[in-house]
């Protein structure tokens, strides 16, 4: 089967933090942001790289970097700082150093704030290394009191974050790669995996409220058994092939062709990305942010989502995100649909992978 997850001086980085990158003509007189003097020698690296870059930077100065993202058009990593010392590491390094207001502490804090005081139903936040703050963004759901309740929060968090509201209604997409059915739905195949030397895929781990047997068509002879799936918090699970059933380490693109899938790798903001579902097949589009938080509602909260602007609709659940021959991310889901756009979550493979003691394969 073809087929398609402080202070402002030292300290170390929390374990949750994620060093965020984002792309695309961004300018850097952004919000509470100093851009740094010239004279200085700014590496062209690719999104990749410039990831790799800030994940070392980010280890090395601990609680001086606070955050980063990838100027696409310059080709460029702009590491965000607190201070004039460690501006003058990033450029050392071949970064251009942006001194902001906030640290990544100062924003994991706004984030608890927002765990603490204001966890409805249709709502998630991310923090954006852009404007140096936490985006916090409510569905059409969110109305009345629960809407005032989130304004007075946001409010009460100053410059550490800001408030936006989505057309659309963030849910799991069940009901995705090629298509998997269970007697209680449809998900999507995200990609082929191995454990213990034997075959296995993962999907989302939402589709595993759905039944524990898994065909190619409804009604069909399974093909595969749910061995773990975890939702909420987390949304992966793990399925066990039957039997000899093709498993190659491919995502279909639906046009007669596949993508070989030889590796998991990290998401980056603003990287370029590729997501394969069952309902709407292939949409591209690009990683908006990372270490997303999603309130779907009753009580199913999931916690270090990748957040896209690539559309998806039900049935897409558990789906393959791509990069090139690397897998990214599982379909969780999201609001809007295909005709209107929206957002889109995912989980990370490399997660999910970890998890299940799993490699690509």
């Amino acid at each position: 089967m073809k087929h398609r997850r402080i202070s402002k001086k030292r300290a170390t980085m929390a374990g949750g933090a994620v060093v965020a990158l984002v792309a695309a003509g961004v300018t850097f007189q952004t919000a509470n942001a100093s851009e740094e003097t010239p004279q200085v020698t700014v590496k062209t690296l690719s999104a990749t790289a410039a990831g790799n870059l800030a994940s070392t930077l980010g280890k090395d100065l601990g609680g001086d970097a606070a955050g980063a993202y990838y100027d696409a058009q310059a080709k460029a990593l702009v590491m965000n700082v607190v201070d004039e010392e460690a501006a003058k590491a990033v450029r050392e390094a071949g970064g251009k150093a942006r001194i902001v207001e906030n640290t990544l502490a100062e924003l994991k804090s706004a984030r608890q704030t927002l765990t603490d005081d204001a966890t409805i139903p249709g709502t998630s936040w991310a923090t954006d290394p852009v404007t140096n703050k936490v985006v916090v963004t409510a569905d059409r759901t969110v109305k009345g009191a629960q809407w005032s309740k989130l304004q007075t929060v946001v409010k009460g968090l100053g410059a550490k974050a800001e408030l936006k509201k989505s057309a659309g209604e963030f849910k799991p997409f069940i009901a995705g790669g090629d298509a998997i059915h269970t007697g209680g739905g449809r998900c999507s195949l995200g990609f082929n995996v191995v454990k213990d030397g034997q075959p296995h895929f993962i999907t989302a781990g939402h589709c595993g409220e759905a039944g524990t047997e898994w065909s190619e068509s409804a009604g069909g002879p399974a093909i595969g058994t749910m061995v773990d799936s975890q939702f909420p918090e987390n949304d992966f699970a793990l399925v066990k092939y039957n039997g000899d059933t093709d498993h190659p380490s491919a995502v279909d693109l639906y046009n007669g062709s596949t993508q070989e899938i030889t590796q998991a790798a990290a998401a980056t903001v603003g990287m370029k990305v590729s997501r394969s579902g069952s309902t709407t097949q292939v949409h591209d589009g690009e990683v908006t942010g990372l270490d997303a938080t999603v309130n779907y509602g009753d009580g199913q909260v999931v916690n270090g989502l990748i957040q896209t602007n690539v559309c998806a609709e039900p049935g897409d659940s558990g789906g393959s995100l791509f990069s090139g021959d690397s897998a990214i991310g599982l379909t969780s889901g999201g609001s809007g649909d295909c005709s209107a756009g929206g957002e889109t979550f995912f989980q990370p493979v490399t997660e999910a992978l970890q998890a299940f003691g799993a490699e690509i394969g």
